[in-house]
């Protein structure tokens, strides 16, 4: 069974991306304007952010206009795998971005220059902190409704950008108020290493996306809800792969049933399972469900209760988990849990 990503989802993905570099542009002038006048190092540390979020922002906007198209004879599987691609580069752009303020904040440390206008600067940096928050969340939340790395990626990033923002109001309103040059610098450093981290868990998602790592957290959300969904014709359900085509998942998986159903009644069984992972996982899926005849070993861990061809007694149920669940195998009552 197949089911192609909707067009409206990436039409939406679109849409909220162009919308993250609109904002990143108009957030990176205003930036810019603060540093001007206040010359501090702390707003420099945000608006070179801030540049990483406009680069980012237009490769995360061509990533989903590619990951958008339709599949085609290249690319049997679909354009998805772009929006890993994308978050990779926005990880080591934000990655280079800590290490040069990390540079500017010591060489600022070393030859401090004179902070003016800090009042005006933090009012600045205040605004575009409350609409990156804002952004940021949108970006976070349409991603994960639609399965998107890429707009998760922007949104975390983008909020990320906030707290640091927090972070340099506190740090210029203490400079403000106490004069303590020194602590410009040393906020900088220590903004840097957050900004760093955060790079880093971005091309760490990426590059788990890129080799079809295991989602575990995503496995045992699915195996979860098959066992507490289970019919009693699934006897089995094993070989189950999840991989990740950007905003598309495609799940291939065997399901043991009865073996003397014929091929409507196994059908039935194989679209009631396909319908129950959409129904909890969304339509943005594609399924490769293969339909397994039980045999004389099943018996002990099927639980059907008219089974007239029953060669061995039942002895307990299996219950799914991550590591029965995924290998090449039918379960039997040795099978581990």
């Amino acid at each position: 069974m197949t089911e192609i990503f909707p067009l409206e989802q990436s039409k939406e993905n679109l849409k909220v991306q162009q919308w993250v570099v609109i904002v990143a542009i108009i957030l990176f002038i205003i930036k810019i304007i603060a540093y001007y006048l206040t010359h501090s190092v702390a707003i420099l540390t945000d608006t070179l952010e801030s540049t990483v979020n406009v680069i980012a922002g237009f490769i995360g906007y061509y990533s989903l206009y590619v990951a958008a198209k339709p599949r085609d004879e290249d690319h049997p599987y679909g354009h998805g795998k772009a929006e890993f691609l994308s978050a990779a580069v926005e990880g080591a752009l934000i990655t280079m971005a800590g290490l040069i303020i990390i540079y500017e904040a010591v060489e600022h440390f070393i030859y401090p220059q004179e902070i003016k206008k800090l009042d005006f600067g933090i009012l600045l940096i205040a605004i575009t902190g409350v609409i990156n928050f804002i952004v940021g969340y949108i970006c976070v939340i349409k991603g994960k409704k639609n399965n998107s790395l890429v707009l998760i990626a922007s949104g975390r990033h983008l909020q990320s950008d906030t707290y640091s923002t927090i972070g340099i109001i506190i740090a210029l309103g203490l400079i403000y108020f106490t004069q303590l040059r020194w602590m410009d610098s040393a906020v900088s450093i220590v903004l840097a290493f957050v900004i760093i981290y955060t790079g880093y868990r971005i091309l760490r998602a990426s590059i788990a996306g890129i080799m079809d790592e295991t989602d575990e957290k995503l496995l045992k959300r699915m195996i979860t809800y098959l066992n507490n969904n289970r019919r009693e014709n699934w006897i089995d359900v094993h070989n189950l792969r999840v991989i990740k085509y950007g905003g598309l998942l495609h799940v291939d998986c065997h399901v043991t049933v009865p073996w003397y159903l014929n091929v409507h009644q196994a059908h039935y069984e194989i679209d009631t399972f396909s319908k129950l992972i959409r129904k909890e996982f969304g339509e943005s899926l594609e399924l490769f469900v293969h339909s397994d005849a039980c045999l004389d070993f099943s018996c002990s861990i099927c639980s059907k209760t008219d089974c007239d061809v029953r060669k061995n007694p039942f002895e307990k149920k299996i219950e799914w988990t991550l590591k029965n669940i995924q290998p090449n195998k039918k379960h039997d009552i040795n099978t581990s849990s």
